[in-house]
């Protein structure tokens, strides 16, 4: 490996000798300038990787040189020494993007640490980042085999999201293999734990999490006690680990109030589950109480026309308040643009509403769209996709607005997606719905080992078709697949984002407060 090379100027470079035989013998390379003119000419002469530039220097001072340089080459790590520490000399510093800011006098341990910081970093982070998740690993794989409450689902979830986004950035294609197989693990364990509680949480609400049907009447109608207004954004099919890349986005315009979480009914798909977070009701309890706007799956139209109706019903039979409200739901970039247009004049209601459909249409345009499918090809796309589009988008605009008013944001999804990877085959009669993660019919034949089976569909608090009628769901990344026309079924939908299944992905759900800063 090749010494890094250190460009250091000063016109007082003589009294640093001492550093510079210091850093010479940690082998750096270390190239002196007097002042900013024979600085840029050296920088011009050949590839440096640090440039450590005094401020007050004869000729051209110090942000005057770093100028030129970053005219040269933009990425390079420059670091301003100086004697001053008057405020707004720091502040144009700042603004000139130096990569550190060092007062004299200096000692040599210090401008070795700003080395290693500013050179070795990646190299450093990643060793120490590996070595905590290897620690790490070996906690995890004791506690999956524990018998875990949804509360702890929840932490372990989070604790696995927080090591792939950590390493993530690193080029260590071993730890990456290991921490999938530990999740596919987890989901594994989470399978089986959903399989054991989840018809009990429904019999004996009160000794499980918040799910779906609960979600406004135990988070957000007690939000409105604040006397703020309530800005509610549901952004349709969104992650947790897609929340926390955005998070890092909206925490700059917002203090975040609380980081918290809910479980997405079964099935863990939009027709069900959002349905259930506006009406306040499982779908069972929907189709009798609207029997005229309750669709079930083989029921021609759409699925989810009237989750305005139905959060009027439930703010009526649950909130028993007077409630000033409004419902949007943006389907399109145009739509967002004049939400965006008009959020002020929403300022007046005690609870707005807003039904964000991108991420969704995203999750879809990956198995439908062959470009949108290169883009998206792993989890780390898939999230680097979303936060592209957050960041352009009329959403982010939006919040930004709020962020100058005196009100409260909620932002949660309905339910989670997961990159499914094992096919599992299903023979139905064509009444079969075609969600790939769970289906409903009579006479379903399966893989008993490969799915959550529902007899029952009222145990579960879900519409019966017909009398014979069950409900299968997909466990972990598996998708069901009819037997004829296999291979291109797998072909095609193979590696692609789905829900309506099993899965922490699918139904442990994000939920956060904020405030404006």
């Amino acid at each position: 490996m090749q010494d890094t090379k250190i460009l250091w100027a000063d016109d007082e470079i003589d009294l640093l000798k001492p550093h510079i035989l210091f850093l010479n013998d940690k082998g750096y390379e270390v190239k002196t300038a007097t002042n900013g003119s024979d600085a840029v000419d050296i920088f011009k002469s050949g590839y440096i990787d640090l440039v450590f530039l005094d401020e007050n220097m004869p000729g051209l001072t110090g942000l005057e040189t770093l100028a030129k340089i970053k005219a040269i080459n933009p990425d390079v790590p420059i670091v301003l020494i100086t004697k001053n520490e008057e405020e707004h000399l720091m502040e144009d510093a700042i603004g000139s993007k130096i990569d550190d800011y060092l007062i004299k006098p200096v000692n040599p341990k210090q401008i070795l640490l700003t080395i290693k910081k500013l050179t070795e970093n990646k190299r450093l982070i990643s060793e120490k980042t590996s070595m905590a998740y290897q620690q790490d690993f070996r906690n995890l794989g004791m506690i999956l085999n524990d018998n875990l409450s949804f509360t702890e689902w929840v932490d372990v979830y989070k604790k696995l999201i927080y090591w792939e986004l950590s390493l993530e950035g690193l080029e260590d294609a071993g730890m990456h293999e290991i921490l999938t197989m530990q999740k596919s693990e987890a989901n594994v364990q989470f399978s089986k734990f959903i399989e054991k509680s989840y018809l009990d949480w429904l019999k004996d609400p009160e000794k499980g999490p918040v799910t779906s049907n609960l979600l406004f009447r135990k988070r957000v109608f007690p939000a409105l006690e604040s006397n703020k207004p309530v800005f509610f954004f549901l952004i349709d099919n969104l992650r947790y680990d897609q929340w926390k890349i955005i998070n890092s986005v909206i925490t700059d315009y917002f203090r975040q109030d609380e980081e918290d979480s809910y479980y997405s009914i079964l099935p863990t798909a939009t027709q069900y589950a959002r349905n259930s977070i506006f009406s306040g009701l499982m779908p069972l309890e929907m189709e009798k109480r609207f029997p005229q706007m309750w669709q079930n799956d083989e029921d021609e139209g759409g699925k989810n026309l009237y989750e305005e109706q139905f959060l009027a019903d439930q703010i009526q039979r649950v909130l028993r308040k007077e409630c000033k409200y409004s419902y949007t739901k943006i389907l399109t970039y145009e739509q967002g643009r004049d939400m965006n247009d008009t959020v002020t004049n929403l300022l007046g209601n005690d609870l707005n509403v807003i039904v964000y459909n991108f991420v969704d249409m995203l999750s879809h345009a990956r198995t439908d769209m062959a470009m949108i499918r290169e883009l998206a090809n792993d989890e780390a796309a898939y999230r680097s996709l979303t936060l592209s589009w957050f960041i352009h988008s009329p959403l982010l605009d939006t919040l930004k607005k709020l962020s100058q008013k005196n009100v409260k944001v909620i932002i949660t999804t309905d339910h989670g997606t997961i990159r499914v990877k094992h096919p599992s085959k299903v023979i139905g009669d064509r009444n079969t719905n075609s969600n790939l993660r769970y289906k409903q019919g009579k006479n379903l034949n399966f893989n008993a080992k490969e799915v959550f089976h529902i007899k029952n569909p009222h145990d579960a608090q879900l519409p019966k078709l017909h009398m014979s009628s069950s409900f299968i769901f997909a466990k972990e990344d598996s998708y069901f697949v009819y037997p004829n026309n296999y291979n291109q079924f797998v072909n095609y939908f193979n590696e692609t984002f789905q829900h309506g299944g099993i899965s922490m992905e699918e139904m442990i759900i994000p939920y956060a407060t904020y405030s404006p800063k």
